[in-house]
């Protein structure tokens, strides 16, 4: 278990690296269009979506989750690499989608393999610790790109390559993972077998993430409130600052309480946060409204894997995991579109407000279920 936190660690401080400055990459250094941004950031996106539905259901046929685990996290240093040589967008585009289809193929083994080491009274414990250590990484990798931006020539070019550093040291750290979980079995798993209990927390999750729009947002929305680029990274370090705090004592917390209750809590606390942002006037209110962000994320991000851990059968937990993801990032990649266009056609405020209302619909809909027992474990926990 240590040894995934510490390689997700380097993993988030080397994929944080690249995210605030890659469209400064793209537009500036390469000189590709603002449409070209779009399609890298899209083809990506939606390259780590549709792998992630198929990935942990691999990792069940398997019967072993660290191939999978390995290959992702190497692919992902390999598309930084492409990325930071990169002459032209189409050479980054390349690599970018290298790095998110890495991302696809680890994500849900990984989850699933946390589940498998947690027991059935620390599992959100353990998949807070993990949020906690992957947000780390998200700390220090904006504040060392940050450094390099400050005091290198080609700066852009070589941030990207440093983080491919941290990238292998995180599959290096894989070498100390067991190959298997200590009981992993081959399954042949389909989504059909998934209890129904896991199909309405997806549902709920899937009416949230429609309007859980992408991060970029924010830092949009912080920069037109009259934050300089550097106050707005900073305010997103803020930000990750708070997220990897809380995630521990939260997941902790959904270990002692109902899960499903502190997930609505964590929606409200978003439809907070977004209708901050619809109403905000000024740039200082950036700064606690990032800050609370970070909480909601502390709330939901863990605790919510932890909860299809606590749902579904041990065989068909990395089914469960790559398929919630998947639909997840799939929602929230539609969400990011429709964003830009309210964004464009009817003012900055109007992604915020939608976001909004459909984290409130989400939280009124869990709390129903869980308040008619909806959701509680349909068997043991393995």
């Amino acid at each position: 278990m240590w040894v995934l936190c510490l390689v997700s660690f380097f993993a988030d401080f080397s994929g944080e690296m690249v995210y605030p400055i890659l469209p400064l990459f793209l537009t500036g250094t390469l000189g590709a269009p603002a449409t070209a941004v779009g399609i890298v950031e899209g083809v990506a996106e939606g390259t780590a979506n549709l792998t992630k539905l198929f990935a942990g259901n691999w990792s069940d046929r398997a019967g072993a989750r660290k191939p999978f685990v390995v290959a992702g996290y190497a692919l992902a240093a390999v598309g930084k690499l492409i990325v930071g040589l990169s002459f032209a967008w189409p050479f980054a585009l390349a690599g970018r989608t290298f790095d998110r289809f890495g991302k696809g193929v680890r994500g849900a083994p990984r989850d699933a393999l946390l589940a498998e080491f947690a027991g059935e009274h620390d599992r959100g414990r353990i998949f807070g610790l993990h949020r906690s250590m992957d947000t780390a990484g998200a700390v220090v990798g904006p504040l060392v790109g940050l450094v390099i931006l400050h005091f290198a020539d080609d700066r852009l070019r070589l941030a990207i390559l440093a983080a491919v550093v941290p990238g292998v040291l995180a599959v290096l750290v894989l070498r100390a993972l067991p190959e298997r979980s200590p009981e992993a079995v081959a399954a042949n798993v389909r989504a059909r077998h998934l209890p129904r209990q896991f199909w309405l927390l997806l549902a709920v999750t899937t009416l949230f993430m429609a309007g859980n729009s992408s991060d970029a947002f924010l830092i949009l929305r912080a920069k037109s409130l009259g934050l300089s680029a550097t106050l707005v990274v900073l305010a997103y370090v803020v930000y990750n600052v708070v997220y990897a705090a809380l995630s521990y004592p939260a997941g902790s917390l959904s270990d002692r309480v109902p899960r499903g209750w502190l997930l609505g809590a964590g929606y409200v606390v978003f439809a907070a946060v977004y209708a901050g942002f619809a109403l905000a006037g000024s740039g200082a209110v950036a700064w606690p409204l990032f800050a609370t962000y970070g909480a909601y994320i502390a709330f939901t991000d863990g605790v919510s894997k932890a909860f299809v851990g606590d749902l579904v059968p041990r065989e068909a937990r990395g089914t469960a995991m790559g398929i919630f993801q998947g639909v997840a990032g799939g929602a929230a990649l539609v969400a990011s579109v429709g964003a830009g266009v309210l964004w464009d056609t009817v003012g900055h405020a109007a992604p915020f407000a939608v976001g909004a209302v459909l984290a409130l619909a989400a939280a009124i809909l869990l709390a129903v279920l869980s308040a008619a027992g909806a959701l509680r474990r349909p068997l043991p926990a393995a």
